[in-house]
């Protein structure tokens, strides 16, 4: 791919092995091809389906028609991660690889590493004997962290830098630092390794709790038929996503808990957890074109990594302050009528999943930002507003959702390129100024919006309610029961 206006930002001196090449897959490669000079022939792709292999073939990449499994994983990488002198780069966007073990191998090898997600090894979102506590986003990160304080330092192997979790994590640094200046707040901007003042930082904005907030417009240019999970991004992913517990990250100024909330008793302790999943869980948020709006209250790692890194402790360790932090997302119109198919199905999910890719799309944005809210100005959301007309203008195989996810991966990418020794890292203590930078060509306006609304407006009165009236941004008011 021509270079001619994309800058072209290092060199991976040694071989890049793909896992994954679904939609995120496909549409970071042409990204890969852009903005970094590397050499094909030591490129593997390596997924268990061929469906999308005609890209590679076109472009001489080695292509390997395997899944990546726990029984296999060691044997089919080493010697793909060895191939040649120089630097090797292992992008992770599958499904069911065990991201933590991949890491470990990796960085044993000298690897750089980058995925969207801690994923865990086929079988573990539907694993009916686990009880719901080791099934949550809070268990798979507490392995992460328990892999980084094992093995400190090393190559850098960047986890959950997607869209989001990942880009988000960018942009509450970035809407914090917007909110603290139109406070009228003296601060002096703390540094990526400053997580305490980080914290105190938005402690002292007053901001009680963050939503990342998302409304997915796109609309297909044909009805979605019965019996087909149709979504703008892996429905697989998705759909394991979906099916495990609701997850938040449990702010200090909570007063009201739900009944089937239910409290780690390892770790930071900075999450809790609803026994009922998460697309089956409605929350009231805002984002600036709809307005008033419900969304799912799906479990994302940045939900507790976003409430943890901004923890206030005590000299024993003890949260002084934290916010809430939780997904609120509306999806696609088709992935809705998806969900609600699949629930009313008691849970099973269609025979038939499908990724609306950009040419089956007619139109639509996806918004995806953060809302800061609680503080002097009540809330205000920053985000990236996406149309699918722009991202297929901006890189091949895209739809909008993709695009936001993929330049996320890049952006990772070139961190991790430039920071070669860093160790295992989150999105949250990344130098967010230099992912934005990165990523930003890719994500449409960028944008931040104040708004007077809160949880206790634009309710139809028409019932009796348990709720707080005198606290608006209570997670009581939040939640639809």
């Amino acid at each position: 791919m021509a270079n001619e206006k994309w800058p072209v930002y290092g060199e991976i001196t040694g071989p890049i092995v793909m896992i994954g090449f679904g939609s995120i897959g496909r549409g970071t490669l042409p990204l890969i091809e852009r903005h970094f000079k590397f050499d094909k022939s030591r490129m593997v792709v390596i997924d268990p389906s061929d469906e999308n292999r005609k890209l590679l073939d076109e472009r001489g990449i080695t292509f390997i028609q395997e899944a990546v499994t726990k029984k296999n994983y060691k044997k089919l990488l080493e010697p793909l991660l060895t191939n040649g002198d120089g630097q090797a780069f292992c992008v992770n966007l599958s499904v069911d690889t065990g991201s933590v073990d991949l890491m470990h191998l990796t960085r044993k090898l000298g690897a750089l590493y980058v995925d969207t997600v801690v994923e865990p090894w086929l079988g573990f979102y539907f694993d009916t004997e686990a009880d719901n506590a080791s099934r949550t986003n809070y268990a798979l990160r507490e392995s992460l962290l328990a892999e980084k304080r094992k093995h400190p330092g090393g190559p850098t192997a960047v986890s959950t830098c997607g869209a989001n979790p990942g880009m988000v994590s960018w942009f509450v640094k970035q809407a914090l630092v917007n909110l603290a200046r139109d406070l009228g707040m003296e601060f002096e901007e703390p540094t990526a390794e400053d997580r305490e003042g980080w914290a105190k930082l938005m402690k002292k904005a007053g901001v009680k709790g963050i939503h990342i907030a998302e409304r997915d417009t796109q609309r297909s240019k044909k009805p979605k038929p019965m019996n087909v999970f149709w979504n703008t991004w892996s429905v697989e992913g998705f759909i394991s996503e979906g099916l495990q517990p609701a997850e938040l990250g449990w702010g200090t100024h909570e007063k009201w808990t739900p009944k089937n909330a239910k409290k780690h008793k390892e770790g930071s302790k900075a999450g809790i957890y609803l026994e009922q999943p998460g697309a089956n869980t409605r929350v009231r948020s805002w984002c600036p074109t709809p307005g008033p709006q419900y969304g799912f209250l799906v479990t994302h790692n940045e939900a507790i990594s976003i409430a943890d890194f901004f923890t206030v402790r005590d000299t024993k360790g003890h949260a002084k302050y934290r916010p809430t932090c939780h997904y609120a997302y509306h999806p696609c119109n088709d992935a809705v009528l998806s969900l609600h198919e699949m629930f009313g199905a008691a849970g099973r999910a269609q025979p038939v999943h499908h990724v609306l890719n950009e040419n089956e799309l007619v139109d639509g944005v996806d918004e995806l930002g953060v809302l800061l809210y609680g503080h002097d100005r009540n809330a205000y959301w920053y985000g990236s507003q996406l149309s699918l007309e722009e991202a297929r203008r901006l890189a091949p195989f895209q739809n909008a959702t993709g695009l936001q996810v993929t330049s996320a991966v890049l952006a990772g990418m070139v961190w991790a390129l430039e920071n070669p020794q860093a160790g295992i890292v989150e999105a949250d203590e990344m130098d967010y100024r230099r992912c934005l930078e990165v990523q930003l060509p890719y994500l449409g306006p960028v944008t931040g919006y104040y708004t007077h609304w809160t949880p206790l407006d634009d309710r139809p009165g028409l019932f009796p309610e348990d709720i707080d009236s005198d606290d608006p941004w209570q997670f009581r008011n939040i939640l639809v029961r």
